[in-house]
C-alpha cells in the first residue's frame, strides 16, 4: 500500500501503523484514561445531520476564508502538534510546506523538533507559533519576540496540559523521548527497517525551541508526561494570559477551553479567537466532544470571539457541520500526522488536497458557494 491509495484518514491511519513502530505509532493513535473522549470527538459528529438545498447554481464555489486576520485557500488550520521528528524524519518543515502549496494555516508547536525560524524560512504563508507557559518565564518573552521576528501571524495559547494526562498506551508500549531501543521495543523496531535506519541516520530529536535554555532530554530518555510535569507552570491564571495578549499585540488564540464561562473570560482578556479542544482526548477524558461546544459558546460570546473546532474532524463534512453550527475554522493534528507518517511532505499533501476536494464537493451538494453562506439551516 502506497499513498496513492489513500482516499481517507483510516486509509493513511492503516498505512502509518505500518511503518512506525509500536511505540510511536500508539504515542500518536492514543488518548488519556479509557480514550472515551478520543473516541468521542469524532463519534459526536455523527448527531449532526447535513441539509442540503438544490437547484442552486454552484458553477463557482469558493472556499477561501479570513481567519485570525489571515486570508487562507479554506477556513482549515493545521493544529500545532509535538515532536513531528518522531513520525517522519522530514519533521515540521514537511507539513509547514503541504500547507503552503495548499494555502492554509500551519500552526508550530512549543515542543516542535524544528525552530521558530527554520519553520518560518520555508512558510512564507499564514502561520502560528503555540505557547506552553514553562517555569523558565523568561522563554515566553523570548517566545513572543522571536515569533514576531520570523513574521508569525498570530500566537496561540495552549492551557488545557499544565498536568499531563493519563496517557496509559505510552506506559504499556514504553514510549519515551528520544527514542531508544529497549528488551520491550526491540521487535518493533527491527520491524520496521526504514524508520529505524532514519533513526540511526538522524537522531536528532531536541525540542529546537527550549533546547538551548533548559531541555529536559539532554539529561536521558523521559517520558512525555514527565516533561510536561517537570517543565510546565501550574501557577498561570488569567493575568498571565492578558500580559501574554497585550505582549503579541495581533491575533491571538486560546486553546483547549470547551465551558462558555471560560469563553467570556477569553473575551474579556482580549483574545481574538478560541481553539475549542480537549487535546484531541488526551488530557482530562470525559471531556465533551468541540462539535458539541460550539452553540453553548456562541450564544455566549456573541460574534466577539472567532471559534476553531479543533478535534475530531476527519472529512470535509465533518467540518462543514462545524461550520454551519457557528464555528468559523476548523482545525486538526492527527490527520496530518498519519499522513506524515505514511509519506512525509508527499502524504500531508495529498491527504490536504483530498480534504480540500471534500469540503468543495459538500458545499456544491449542500448548494452553497461560499463558506459565509453556511448557517444552521444546513444542519439539524
Amino acid at each position: 500500500m502506497s499513498i496513492r491509495h489513500c482516499y481517507n484518514v483510516a486509509d493513511f491511519r492503516r498505512l502509518a501503523k505500518r511503518r512506525l513502530p509500536a511505540p510511536i505509532f500508539h504515542y500518536l493513535d492514543g488518548g488519556a484514561d479509557n480514550e472515551w473522549s478520543l473516541k468521542n470527538n469524532h463519534a459526536a459528529f455523527s448527531k449532526y445531520q447535513l441539509v442540503p438545498e438544490y437547484l442552486k447554481d454552484i458553477s463557482r464555489i469558493n472556499l477561501e476564508a479570513t481567519v485570525l486576520g489571515s486570508k487562507l485557500a479554506a477556513p482549515v488550520i493545521l493544529a500545532p502538534t509535538g515532536m513531528s521528528r518522531l513520525f517522519h524524519h522530514e519533521k515540521e518543515p514537511a507539513v509547514a510546506r503541504a500547507a503552503e502549496q495548499t494555502g492554509l494555516m500551519y500552526s508550530l508547536s512549543t515542543l516542535g523538533t524544528t525552530s521558530i525560524e527554520d519553520v518560518a524560512a520555508v512558510k512564507p504563508g499564514p502561520k502560528m507559533f503555540q505557547v506552553y507557559i514553562h517555569k523558565d518565564r523568561g522563554l515566553t518573552s523570548e517566545f513572543v519576540n522571536r515569533a514576531k521576528a520570523a513574521g508569525y501571524d498570530a500566537l496561540c495559547l495552549t492551557v488545557d496540559s499544565v498536568v499531563g494526562g493519563n496517557r496509559e498506551r505510552d506506559r504499556k508500549t514504553g514510549f519515551e523521548m528520544p527514542p531508544r531501543l529497549t528488551l520491550n521495543s526491540l521487535t518493533s523496531f527491527a520491524l520496521h527497517p526504514h524508520w529505524t535506519f532514519n533513526l540511526w541516520r538522524n537522531p536528532d530529536f531536541r525540542l529546537a525551541n527550549v533546547a538551548h535554555r533548559q531541555d529536559a532530554l539532554s539529561k536521558g530518555p523521559i517520558s512525555v508526561i514527565e516533561y510536561v510535569d517537570s517543565q510546565y507552570d501550574r501557577t498561570v491564571t488569567w493575568k498571565q494570559a492578558t500580559w501574554l495578549i497585550e505582549q503579541w499585540g495581533g491575533p491571538f488564540a486560546i486553546k483547549g477551553l470547551q465551558s462558555p464561562a471560560d469563553a467570556r473570560r477569553a473575551a474579556a482578556a482580549g483574545a481574538s479567537a478560541i481553539m475549542l479542544s480537549n487535546h484531541g482526548g488526551r488530557q482530562l477524558d470525559t471531556t465533551p466532544a468541540p462539535v458539541d461546544c460550539i452553540k453553548p459558546v456562541r450564544d455566549a460570546v456573541g460574534n466577539d470571539l472567532e471559534l476553531i473546532v479543533d478535534g475530531g474532524i476527519r472529512r470535509g463534512t465533518d467540518a462543514l457541520k462545524a461550520l454551519a453550527l457557528g464555528a468559523d475554522a476548523i482545525s486538526f493534528g492527527r490527520p496530518y500526522l498519519y499522513a506524515l507518517a505514511a509519506g512525509g511532505q508527499m502524504g500531508v499533501l495529498r491527504y490536504l488536497d483530498l480534504f480540500k476536494a471534500e469540503l468543495e464537493r459538500g458545499m456544491a451538494l449542500l448548494g452553497c458557494t461560499s463558506i459565509s453562506e453556511l448557517d444552521e439551516r444546513h444542519v439539524q
